[in-house]
């Protein structure tokens, strides 16, 4: 184990934090194609806020040489070549679906093709994104054997380690989740978790075979998945009869082993996505997955659900809606955390603009840039500048700022509030989901 150097192929929310763990036990190398992504953190800045500066700095080497001269350490680099001389790498790329929301696995190919270019004998390759049960072995296996021209499990050989990154949560970080592992062999196998062992704290599980550590992850997902869509079936319930949802699962809280999930949008790059790689692998095989779907296009649905009971309210409070002045607070898809993918908010601003609001959104989380580029939006830079009156606001992300917003001085003398996250008081809402 001494020997291993290790080689992390995208330094996203997943690579990151993984090549710090890594960067402090062995000689690790960090490659991804974004050069700025590079230099941000080759000057200790993570934009991402997964990793604090002073970690960064803590791990990071001033040249290749300094690493290599060492017992550990981490350089980031843009370059194939530096990767070269590494024998563990470790994939940690986005996949994606597409906008039939079938699986995309481009990311996953062209790294399995680099990697493929590069592997020598008794190299171990070990992926960490998310695909369906059987994808490393059918789909990346033979990329890498062409383009390695060598045999699998004989000269080289992979494993699949699920990631459990929960962007933004500093208490569960990468180190202090249990890590499953798996491996192609029984030996590789427990190499592979030898080597995770060591950087993670709580501890890893070896999982019997590699599609069974594929499968835990796509269901991992899928699970809470469902159980937030049937939350927001509860809600839509809940509100024809004119009952507070929260009201009901803080009551029904009170059983001990009832499930404390909330209504919401549902994005994020692996809640809103893994679900549809279970199931269309399942529909490949014949299976039609009616639960799994039913969930993706409740939670689906929810966006547009959230624009269409404002208007309604808009309307029966004798507000005009067409041309109305509409504030959403929060894009990115979750709480104190600046990750803006798959953020479902979007569907919530394009609904409203169906009915011809003008819409404004701010969130002190989401980089100005990023959203832009995602989204082609224009974010408020700061509330205290606002100086038109909304006839409507909507809190869709629980971020710790909106709680004490004084968002009164903006509403129009009648307004509708729809706390969405339920993060103030009742009594200050119009609605709640």
């Amino acid at each position: 184990m001494k020997d291993t150097r290790i080689a992390i192929i995208g330094l996203g929310y997943v690579g990151l934090p993984l090549a710090v763990e890594f960067a402090k036990k062995f000689k690790t190398i960090g490659f991804d194609i974004n050069k700025s992504r590079i230099e941000q953190l080759q000057n200790n800045t993570d934009i991402t806020l997964e990793i604090a500066s002073n970690d960064l700095k803590a791990v990071n080497c001033k040249s290749l040489n300094e690493m290599q001269a060492s017992t550990n350490g981490l350089w980031l680099t843009t370059t194939i070549d530096t990767i070269k001389n590494c024998n563990f790498y470790v994939v940690t790329v986005p996949t994606p679906v597409d906008k039939n929301n079938k699986p995309d696995l481009t990311l996953l190919y062209k790294a399995s093709e680099m990697v493929g270019g590069l592997l020598k004998k008794e190299d171990i390759v070990v992926y960490e994104s998310t695909v369906f049960p059987g994808a490393t072995e059918e789909e990346c296996v033979p990329i890498l054997e062409k383009f390695s021209n060598l045999k699998f499990n004989t000269d080289f050989y992979v494993g699949y380690s699920p990631e459990r990154i929960n962007p933004g949560d500093k208490e569960r970080t990468v180190a202090k989740i249990v890590k499953v592992t798996s491996g192609s062999t029984l030996e590789i196998s427990k190499k592979i978790d030898t080597i995770y062992k060591s950087i993670i704290t709580a501890g890893t599980y070896l999982a019997p075979s590699i599609k069974v550590a594929e499968a835990a992850k796509v269901i991992e997902n899928a699970q809470r998945d469902i159980n937030i869509a049937f939350v927001n079936e509860l809600s839509k319930i809940f509100k024809l009869m004119d009952i507070d949802t929260n009201e009901v699962l803080a009551t029904a809280g009170t059983k001990w082993n009832f499930l404390p999930f909330k209504p919401g949008l549902v994005g994020g790059h692996c809640i809103g996505v893994d679900p549809y790689y279970l199931a269309q692998k399942a529909i490949k095989l014949g299976y039609n997955p009616e639960i799994i779907l039913a969930g993706r296009r409740l939670n689906d649905s929810m966006g547009a659900f959230v624009a269409q009971e404002t208007v309604k309210l808009m309307l029966k409070k004798d507000i005009t809606v067409k041309n109305a002045n509409a504030l959403v607070l929060g894009i990115t898809f979750k709480e104190n955390c600046p990750d803006i993918r798959n953020s479902r908010a979007i569907d919530v601003i394009n609904e409203l603009k169906s009915f011809e609001l003008n819409v404004d959104v701010y969130d002190p989380w989401a980089t100005i840039s990023a959203v832009k580029h995602e989204y082609e939006l224009d974010l408020i830079s700061d509330f205290k500048d606002l100086t038109k009156k909304y006839q409507t606001i909507i809190i869709l992300v629980a971020h710790e700022e909106f709680k004490t917003l004084n968002l009164k001085s903006v509403l129009a003398e009648n307004y509708v509030l729809y706390d969405v996250k339920a993060i103030l008081p009742k009594e200050k809402s119009d609605i709640r989901l």
